[in-house]
């Protein structure tokens, strides 16, 4: 599929029923094994013995938008194979999401704490690979083999795809590149920006901390993992499949992730790579740019709709959450709903009801938790005075037995 043909007026009906199919599967099948995958890791977090890693556990997991979006991916896939897709993506950016924010906690020697955390990601996706102990620069240690089971159940569910094999080493090689950026972001812009600026070759148009940023994005791990699923999956394909997403659509994705953790950098003191732009405007011209280039680039690709159809979505996940209106993302999301064409706006609609959905359930769920403990505050306070009634010596007990 071309890009001009996302242009046409036919382009962009085809486009349109692409993502309303995707969408249904999706929230039908996708969207309930992801929940159900959540429920079981948010179960196994509570029981890590350790309060602070149990806590950082849990966080972990709330931060749910990015899992889902990890899980869409699975969409296009055959229903026999999709639930071992979805349990690898999952498993995969929640070991993300968990050793990312061990890594932000303090520690004696930052960088190597980062660096053997997210060795954990090359691990989950090497059957073979034996664990390191990713714990050994933090002062807390004890999850109870949380992150360990995290591993294994990817590696398990990759196992079970056909083209496993096929797609390993460009699997490995783009974890490796996320692993060695989320170290080295903690070391401060020089060595990052050398690091980076080495790899420029892949698109010289390109700043050196857009560079950076995707190689540190997840979305080409995702959709390797997708492709495993196909038995006939050949190296043209990965190579096209891997065009579709780097570097401009993984740069949008990790830069819109920064612009949504542009206040939590500045209170920590970590490098923000969308305030490496020299202004507001200047990123929101950028970002509007790396679209244009990522949906071009998806679209070029086989099965190009449905590329596009993703890194729309993506976009869209950022662009729907609340943000202050003097942050970047506000400057930035006008242009970008622009550049993202037909399917922003269903896009934005579809996670605005998601949202109101979830804070709905949200409440219904403290419903729900404060009339368990007024029930069983009521039954405590029934139980003393039952067994009061009944003891030996007591005067209505007293009473009782005479009237007997």
């Amino acid at each position: 599929m071309s890009a001009g043909s996302l242009a046409s007026v036919g382009g962009r009906v085809t486009l349109m029923c692409t993502f309303a199919v995707a969408g249904l599967r999706y929230w039908l099948t996708v969207f309930p094994r992801t929940r159900a995958e959540l429920r079981h890791w948010r179960r196994r977090a509570a029981d890590i013995p350790d309060a602070e890693l149990r806590q950082l556990a849990l966080e972990a997991l709330d931060k749910s938008a990015n899992i889902e979006g990890a899980a869409a991916f699975a969409a296009a896939i055959p229903g026999r194979r999709r639930r071992s897709v979805v349990r690898a993506l999952v498993a995969f950016q929640a070991t993300y999401n968990y050793v990312d924010l061990l890594a932000e906690q303090l520690t004696a020697q930052p960088v190597a704490a980062a660096r053997r955390l997210h060795e954990a990601l090359l691990v989950a996706l090497d059957p073979r690979a034996a664990h390191r102990d990713y714990h050994a620069f933090l002062p807390a240690r004890e999850d109870g083999g949380y992150l360990i089971e995290l591993i294994d159940r990817c590696r398990g569910a990759l196992e079970a795809l056909p083209a496993y094999a096929t797609a390993a080493l460009p699997m490995r090689a783009s974890a490796a590149g996320i692993a060695v950026f989320q170290s080295l972001i903690l070391s401060g812009g020089d060595e990052l920006e050398g690091w980076a600026r080495a790899r420029a070759s892949t698109a010289p148009e390109l700043y050196w901390w857009e560079t950076a940023a995707a190689a540190g994005s997840s979305l080409v791990v995702h959709a390797l993992i997708a492709a495993a699923a196909e038995p006939a999956l050949t190296g043209e394909t990965l190579a096209g499949i891997q065009a579709a997403y780097f570097p401009w659509a993984a740069a949008l994705h990790s830069l819109l992730d920064s612009a949504e953790d542009e206040a939590e950098d500045a209170a920590s003191g970590q490098l923000s790579l969308i305030g490496l732009y020299p202004s507001a405007p200047e990123a929101a011209m950028r970002m509007r740019q790396l679209a244009r280039d990522a949906l071009r680039s998806a679209s070029a690709q086989r099965a190009g709709r449905r590329h596009a159809a993703l890194v729309v979505a993506m976009a869209c996940s950022y662009l729907s959450r609340p943000h202050g209106p003097s942050s970047t993302i506000a400057e930035i999301a006008p242009g970008l709903r622009e550049e993202l064409g037909v399917l922003a706006g269903p896009a934005l609609l579809v996670f605005a009801a998601r949202r109101r959905v979830a804070a709905l359930a949200r409440v219904v769920s403290v419903r729900r938790r404060r009339a368990a403990q007024r029930a069983g505050a009521r039954s405590t306070a029934v139980a003393p005075a039952t067994a009061r009634a009944a003891r030996p010596g007591d005067g209505n007990a007293d009473a009782d037995a005479r009237a007997a």
